[in-house]
């Protein structure tokens, strides 16, 4: 069962995303907060995280760049799930190293089928 780590500062969210990955099959570790979903990466080892764009201590993107400029968390797939959708925020989060950026709202039966074709790709 791979495990994910998320990070989104909304307890409503973070608790869908949760249920919903729970539901699928995978091990889930949530934190608030974008320093939450860093440390949490750094501790855990998941195989992919899930951050929200926008949030309190550290943005997604910062939380991103940390995870890949450390080699021993830069295998990690980083995805970020934000209701910012222009082609500037989209870039912006590719560039800090993200493998996906999707959108919210979300359907539950296409986040989770997303994922697995991301894990799959990096043989998980």
């Amino acid at each position: 069962m791979a495990k994910i780590v998320i990070a989104e500062d909304e307890p409503d969210i973070r608790e869908l995303i949760a249920f919903t990955l729970r539901f699928a099959g995978y091990e889930v570790v949530a934190g608030a907060n974008g320093e939450e979903g860093y440390q949490l990466a750094k501790m855990e080892r998941p195989d992919l995280c899930m951050f929200d764009v926008r949030m309190p201590k550290m943005t997604g993107y910062e939380a991103c760049k940390k995870i890949k400029a450390d080699p021993e968390t830069a295998h990690i797939p980083v995805v970020f799930l934000s209701a910012k959708g222009q082609e500037s925020e989209i870039e912006q989060g590719m560039q800090a190293g993200a493998d996906e950026y999707l959108l919210k709202p979300f359907a539950p039966d296409q986040l989770t089928e997303r994922l697995r074709e991301i894990l799959a790709k990096h043989g998980k």
